[in-house]
């Protein structure tokens, strides 16, 4: 059995940890050094079972876009669901309301969910390709459904691209897509192309001139090679889990007009950053794009687990009664909080405000780079993810910095820390706070990060 965590200053939680390590295994969720246990959160905060607050740097793996249990989205869930105000309950013990089972069956919350959402899409787009939704119970199984919709297509052409190091989940086609053509058991349908890593590092090297011809080679050596067996090329429009990679536009307007060209759907993965992650409300606009069909989740319901493929009608109608279908996909519970979520982002407010604070935080990060065990920094220009790598220095590797980090920021004093995750590709820590962040709040967490590495430097 693994050892639990044992934090000072947190004699309640550590009661709880040791207890989760004997009820539950390891594997049920990803390694981060501090194992937080959360007992209460409120905007971009979360307390301990011992009163520690913890600024959160996560958005719990980038869902909780508004923050954590805001008023107004909480007052417009409970509205759709029919659960505000006074129900009347009969003799039996029911009240009625919205149901929360719609499996074989529709309602009104679902109905409207897919006309909002659709409508928010189209004119962000700027044009009618995005046009039915097909909802999915994660952001993996909406990956699923949009390479089942493909690959059903035209059965004869049966090759999928993706990008090399991307994150599309852990389940079959998914999972595929997944990692590069190195990883064991690979679908050998799944041909793996290259991601601009090199060329954006690093913020700084933002600005610099980028030349898309290599990828472009890279591209049309696939079709010499395959032909009409390319079928459809799936993307992030930046490399979230593989280390925060974000490219220069000119990289994915190259693979967009390469699948024009030769009839090959454009799948975008946004379950990370879509609802304004990069600063806009969806990241296809963020790098002027617009996919076949892009994939929505995390902060599309704010804190409720679901997910959506949406794309064009001929596309999805290639699947017949039950291909997509799941017990839980388009449950009212949420379509309501997509509602609520699409009712908190109609002013423009929350989207102000991350690009008003975003420079502030980018600022703060690129003063980590003082610490020698700092290598980059990469985010968006204007939004709210950045990833903090980590490089070997004396006698530690960049792995161990990496964790000692998070561990640290954590830890902060006493009274206060800051809740950050493991790192991704062992060594690049990311930063994605709530978009509601305020500048105060932004400050007061950099402190105590920076307070974080010197503490590191001097052990």
């Amino acid at each position: 059995m693994v050892s639990p965590i044992v934090h000072p200053q947190e004699p309640q939680g550590n009661r709880l940890r040791e207890t989760l390590c004997r009820l539950e295994p390891k594997t049920q969720r990803t390694y981060t050094p501090s194992l937080a246990l959360l007992a209460r959160s409120s905007g971009v905060f979360h307390w301990t079972p011992d009163g520690r607050k913890l600024y959160d740097l996560t958005s719990g793996v980038l869902v909780a876009n508004l923050g954590h249990n805001p008023v107004t989205w909480r007052e417009r869930f409970l509205h759709y669901l029919g659960w505000s105000g006074s129900s009347v309950q009969d003799r039996h013990g029911f009240f009625e309301a919205v149901p929360l089972t719609s499996y074989n069956a529709a309602t009104p919350v679902e109905v409207e969910a897919s006309r909002r959402l659709i409508a928010c899409l189209r004119e962000c787009a700027g044009s009618q390709r995005l046009e039915k939704v097909l909802w999915a119970a994660s952001g993996s199984e909406a990956v699923q459904k949009a390479l089942w919709a493909a690959l059903a297509r035209d059965r004869s052409r049966d090759i999928i691209l993706a990008t090399r190091y991307g994150f599309h989940g852990k389940k079959g086609l998914a999972g595929a897509t997944t990692g590069c053509e190195t990883d064991p058991e690979r679908d050998p349908r799944v041909r793996f192309i290259s991601f601009p890593r090199e060329e954006c590092c690093d913020v700084s090297r933002r600005r610099e001139p980028f030349d898309p011809l290599p990828y472009r080679r890279e591209l049309e050596a696939l079709r010499e090679q395959f032909g009409r067996r390319l079928n459809v090329l799936i993307t992030e429009p930046y490399l979230g889990g593989g280390g925060s990679y974000h490219p220069h536009p000119a990289y994915l307007r190259v693979v967009q007009d390469f699948c024009r060209e030769n009839d090959i759907i454009l799948v975008l993965d946004e379950v990370q950053s879509n609802f304004g992650r990069t600063g806009r409300m969806f990241a296809f606009e963020t790098y002027g794009i617009e996919p076949d069909v892009v994939l929505l989740g995390k902060g599309l319901a704010n804190g409720v687990p679901g997910a959506a493929a949406v794309g064009p009608a001929w596309l999805f109608d290639c699947l017949d009664y039950g291909e997509g279908s799941d017990t839980y996909s388009g449950n009212p519970l949420v379509c309501a909080a997509v509602l609520a979520t699409l009712d908190c982002f109609s002013d423009g407010a929350v989207l102000e405000n991350c690009r008003r604070v975003s420079p502030l935080i980018e600022a703060g990060l690129l003063g980590l780079k003082q610490f020698p065990f700092v290598r980059y920094v990469r985010g968006e220009d204007g939004g709210m993810v950045w990833g903090v790598e980590f490089g070997d220095f004396g006698s530690r590797s960049a792995s161990q910095w990496a964790n000692e980090f998070v561990l640290a920021s954590y830890r902060g004093n006493a009274r206060e820390g800051v809740h950050l995750l493991g790192p991704l590709a062992k060594k690049v820590v990311r930063i994605a706070p709530p978009l509601v962040i305020t500048s105060e709040q932004a400050n007061e967490a950099l402190r105590i990060m920076s307070e974080a590495a010197q503490s590191l430097l001097e052990s």
